[in-house]
């Protein structure tokens, strides 16, 4: 206790003794006025009383401090035994990391245990986390921690020190708490691994397999798969029911979810034995879910992460954790199920949700490229052929399209707008349509997405986890060449018959001739369909080829890039353009494009500098799944085109990543 504190405590005992010297006082001045010859007796006395009091007050306070300075030493040698008899480890360090001292239990807990670098982490997240709070510096801070085999709680105090003259002491010390809670981690580690899971298995492509077999051949093939399915879950103790012919659910408990991922999903590998063995073209999509209060909620989940996988195109897998979503497979090309009843169903249904409408906004994603455009421009025709006001959102004139836009700006320059027009235009009765991507993230304007309740998306990409949910139409078929051939099939099958002006046609030409790169990739029958369809309805070829030429500046800057282009694996190339441009991105993906066309190069890709971003063009002839390589970088796209861009790197720390996920992929298909 302080001296401070000790003469508080001796005022208050003494406090009654001044009064009654205040009293004595009044009384000896009374009585010497009323009698004059008692004033030097008085003033004699009053000396005399005062010298006693004085005397006997200090004496007093001696033997007051001297019991309170026993009491607390009596208290400190309590605390210090508390300390140092703590039955948990305790550390006490000056704020830079120096230990000052150290209990017994923690010198006989860690004996065995390099404790060094343990604490030395632990002071940067301490002092991380100062850092964040600097006002509650003095407050406790709780961290936890795995030393050894055991977690531990450790709570962290700041204790002000006492300065002193002889040496330097620090202002504050840090006191550390070492609290095992292993018993309590491996409790709540039990009851977690024995939650439910929920995955759901769909055989890909089932009623178009069973449709070229006999019935003998259908017994076996279906008899080898379900065995390699049931073999599978075994593994896991799972319980496997099937719900319809080409539909399992399968259920079993969370402490066999890292097993599967360490596996890979083997399975998906197993089944395409089995089909290569028959020569007949059989895939699985696995989704798997631990998400949601109850198994009905967990099935829901496993439901919507199988929508995700049939967006991707199937044959893989995915598990939905802690609200994201992990892949496995997915490194074949798709192999086309599209239905032409499909197509008229979403053709009608657009038709009525646009009836029923007052007007309808478009909109593609940010740079737009002529898929897009086009798209947007078939989707306009629609609507205007069932007498709805229709307009085109576009922001920022992309470089890949200028010469189409420039060409088109004088007749539709009523129904291109910019954001600002479309936020003061649109309300609960407007229909917004996107074409050519389904991310929130990437449409040219996301605020619109709020705007409405009516959305309808047509895209032709594999879907990606941030997809647009609250959509009330989704045309998205990852098997066809692009968007445009997807809204030409919608215009042929529309039930009030269109008329397709030419230039709209073209464009819509012009976007499937870009995705397939002049009808070579991703190239099915139904692309030919819709290519044929749009030149009966006029198509000049050579005018839309045109839109597609490079000056000769840029023809050079291209040729520089696939020049100084690297060879990874033998068959991957990867260059970089460090130029900053206004189209870079569009000399990049022409770069990739020209990789591809030398002997050998089964994908490219090209990294470009874009003001604070680097932008990544992935380009393949769909032996190497380009898709499932960037969209680890954050992009997307599908199995032989797509892109991706990067934040706060520099291209060659962009590159070095892109070539650990390049060297990831090849890892995994091993």
């Amino acid at each position: 206790m302080s001296e401070k504190n000790n003469r508080k405590l001796f005022d208050n005992l003494v406090s009654r003794t001044k009064i009654y010297l205040v009293i004595i006082f009044v009384l000896l001045v009374v009585l010497s006025y009323l009698k004059t010859n008692l004033i030097i007796p008085s003033i004699i006395l009053y000396l005399l009383i005062l010298g006693y009091t004085y005397f006997a007050n200090n004496k007093r306070r001696s033997e007051i401090s001297e019991q309170l300075q026993d009491l607390t030493l009596s208290v400190d040698s309590a605390a210090k035994s508390s300390l140092i008899n703590a039955p948990f480890p305790l550390l006490i360090l000056e704020t830079d990391g120096n230990i000052v001292w150290r209990s017994s239990k923690f010198i006989t807990e860690f004996a065995n245990i390099d404790i060094n670098n343990y604490i030395s982490d632990l002071i940067i997240d301490i002092k991380s986390e100062i850092e964040k709070n600097k006002d509650q510096k003095r407050k406790s801070i709780i961290k936890n921690i795995e030393i050894g085999k055991k977690q531990y709680r450790v709570q962290a105090e700041f204790a002000k020190t006492k300065k002193s003259e002889r040496r330097k002491v620090a202002e504050y010390m840090l006191i550390l708490y070492f609290i095992d809670e292993t018993e309590k981690y491996e409790l709540q580690k039990e009851n977690e691994n024995k939650n439910t899971c929920v995955g759901i298995i769909m055989v890909d492509n089932y009623e178009e397999v069973m449709q070229r077999v006999d019935a003998e051949q259908k017994t076996q093939l279906m008899a080898k798969v379900e065995s390699s399915i049931y073999e599978w879950v075994n593994e896991t103790n799972g319980i496997l029911v099937k719900e319809e012919r080409d539909t399992y659910v399968y259920v079993f408990e969370q402490r066999y979810l890292e097993q599967i991922k360490e596996n890979k999903f083997a399975i998906l590998d197993s089944i395409k034995d089995i089909v290569r063995k028959d020569k007949i073209q059989l895939t699985l999509s696995i989704a798997i879910s631990n998400e949601g209060e109850n198994d009905k909620e967990v099935y829901k989940s496993a439901s919507a992460a199988m929508d995700v996988i049939l967006g991707r195109g199937g044959d893989q897998a995915v598990i939905r954790e802690d609200g994201k979503y992990q892949f496995f497979g997915g490194k074949v090309e798709e192999v086309e199920k599209r239905t032409k009843v499909k197509a008229r169903i979403v053709a009608h249904a657009l038709e009525e949700l646009i009836s029923e409408c007052e007007k309808v906004i478009i909109m593609g994603h940010v740079n737009p490229d002529i898929d897009a455009m086009g798209s947007a421009l078939g989707i306009y025709r629609i609507a205007t052929n069932l007498r709805k006001d229709a307009y085109i959102v576009t922001n920022k004139e992309s470089a890949s399209i200028k010469s189409f836009v420039d060409s088109i700006k004088d007749e539709y320059k009523e129904v291109l707008i910019d954001k600002e027009t479309a936020l003061s235009q649109i309300d609960n009765e407007t229909l917004l349509v996107i074409v050519d991507t389904h991310k929130k993230s990437y449409v040219e304007e996301p605020e619109l997405l709020d705007k409405t309740n009516k959305i309808v998306v047509i895209d032709h990409h594999r879907r990606g986890t941030d997809f647009i949910e609250q959509s009330i139409l989704t045309f998205q078929e990852v098997y066809a060449s692009s968007a445009s051939e997807l809204v030409s099939e919608l215009i042929q099958y529309a039930q009030n018959e269109i008329e397709l002006p030419t230039v709209e046609a073209e464009s819509l030409y012009a976007g499937i001739m870009m995705d397939t790169k002049n009808f070579t990739f991703k190239t099915g029958v139904r692309t030919f369909e819709a290519a044929a369809y749009l030149r009966r309805c006029g198509v000049d070829i050579i005018k839309v080829k045109k839109w597609f030429q490079s000056d000769l500046e840029s023809y050079n800057k291209i040729s520089e890039i696939v020049r100084k282009a690297e060879v990874t694996h033998d068959t991957i190339g990867i260059s970089t353009y460090e130029v900053q441009e206004k189209d870079t991105s569009l000399i990049c993906a022409k770069a990739a494009d020209e990789l591809l066309t030398i002997g050998n190069i089964t994908a490219s890709f090209v990294l470009g500098t874009m003001g604070e971003k680097i932008c990544i063009s992935g380009r393949s002839i769909g032996d190497i799944n380009v898709q499932v390589i960037l969209e680890q970088l954050g992009g997307g796209g599908h199995i032989t085109l797509a892109g991706a861009q990067l934040e706060n790197k520099t291209i060659e720390e962009a590159k070095q990543e892109l070539i650990e996920k390049i060297e990831e992929y090849f890892a995994e298909k091993e």
